[in-house]
C-alpha cells in the first residue's frame, strides 16, 4: 500500500533560468503536500552553473514558495548513487555499455535493425574487466532479467491504479561514461533518501514511471504516489524550453510581475494570457 502523502518536491537543473513552467510544477508540488523538498539537479557539469542554482533559490521566493530543510544537491550524494549501482551490478541487472550514439543510430537503421530506443548492442557481451579500465562506457540496465526478478511494476496516479507493459521498460542508462549516475537512478535514489511519497512533475515525464518503479522495486525502495500535471507552452503551443530561450521568471520579475499574485494565479490553474496548457 501506498502511504499517506505527505512530502513532494521539485527538483530543477541549474542549467537556466526558471520560467513560466518550473514555476507551475513548483507550485502544484507546493500546495500537493504538507512537506516540499527542493533537490538541485547539477550532474551535468558541462551544462550546470552555480549563479543557476542561486537564481533557483531567488525565483521560488520571488513566488513565495518556501521548502522544507536543506535542499538535495545531486553533486553531493555521488556515493549513494555508487552504492545502488553497485546493487544492481553485484546481482546482474546491468550491463556496461561502450556504444556512441552514432553507434546506435546505426544499428538502429540498419536492415534488420530493432525499433527500440537501444537495440542491445553490448548486453550480451562477455565481461571484460580491462576494457572497462581502458575504455569509457555507460551502464544500462538489463530490462529483461529485472522484470524476470522484479515482475511488472505498478503505480498509482489521481486515484487509480495502473500497471506498466513490459515494452514500457527499455535498457535505460543508470550511469554515464562522463556522470556518476544518470536521471533515472538518481531520480529513486534521491525521492527515497527525501522520503518523497509524491512525485509532482510534467506529464511528459509520465513514459518515465515504469521504469523508475521497476528501480523502486529492484532497490526495495518506497512506492510513492504520483503526480503528472498539464505543461505550461506558448499560446501557439511552442514548448517552453531553456535551450529556446523562453521567457524567464527573472525577466518577469524585472518587469514588474507580483511573484505572489503569479503563485496564486497559478495554483488556481490561471496563466497570463499568452500561454496556454496542454498534456504532453
Amino acid at each position: 500500500m501506498v502511504a499517506t502523502v505527505s512530502i513532494s518536491r521539485f527538483a530543477p537543473s541549474p542549467s537556466g533560468r526558471l520560467h513560466l513552467g518550473h514555476a507551475y510544477s513548483a507550485v502544484i508540488g507546493r500546495a500537493a503536500a504538507e512537506r516540499f523538498r527542493l533537490r538541485i539537479e547539477d550532474l551535468d557539469a558541462g551544462r550546470c552553473k552555480p549563479e543557476f542554482v542561486d537564481g533557483i533559490f531567488e525565483d521560488l521566493r520571488w513566488l513565495g514558495i518556501a521548502w522544507d530543510g536543506e535542499p538535495l544537491v545531486q553533486s553531493e550524494r555521488t556515493g549513494a548513487y555508487d552504492a545502488a549501482l553497485d546493487e544492481l551490478r553485484t546481482r546482474g541487472l546491468v550491463y556496461p555499455c561502450f556504444c556512441t550514439r552514432a553507434d546506435i543510430a546505426a544499428a538502429l537503421s540498419a536492415p534488420h535493425g530493432t525499433s527500440a530506443s537501444y537495440p542491445g548492442t553490448c548486453r550480451a557481451l562477455p565481461d571484460d574487466p580491462v576494457r572497462r579500465e581502458t575504455k569509457a562506457h555507460s551502464w544500462r540496465l538489463d530490462s529483461g532479467k529485472a522484470l524476470a526478478k522484479a515482475g511488472l511494476p505498478g503505480w498509482s496516479e489521481g486515484g487509480t491504479r495502473f500497471t506498466a507493459k513490459a515494452n514500457e521498460v527499455d535498457d535505460v542508462i543508470l550511469a554515464r561514461k562522463d556522470a556518476p549516475a544518470a536521471y533515472h537512478l538518481a531520480c529513486v535514489v534521491d525521492d527515497a533518501a527525501s522520503g518523497v511519497d509524491l512525485v509532482v512533475r510534467g506529464a511528459d515525464l509520465r513514459p518515465s514511471t515504469p521504469v523508475q518503479r521497476l528501480l523502486q522495486r529492484l532497490l526495495g525502495l518506497p512506492e510513492p504516489a504520483y503526480l503528472h500535471h498539464p505543461l505550461v507552452t506558448h499560446a501557439d503551443g511552442r514548448r517552453l524550453a531553456k535551450r529556446d530561450l523562453a521567457p524567464t521568471l527573472a525577466a518577469m520579475r524585472a518587469a514588474g510581475v507580483d511573484g505572489p499574485a503569479l503563485g496564486a494565479e497559478l495554483a488556481e490553474g490561471r496563466l497570463p494570457l499568452e500561454y496556454r496548457f496542454i498534456q504532453a
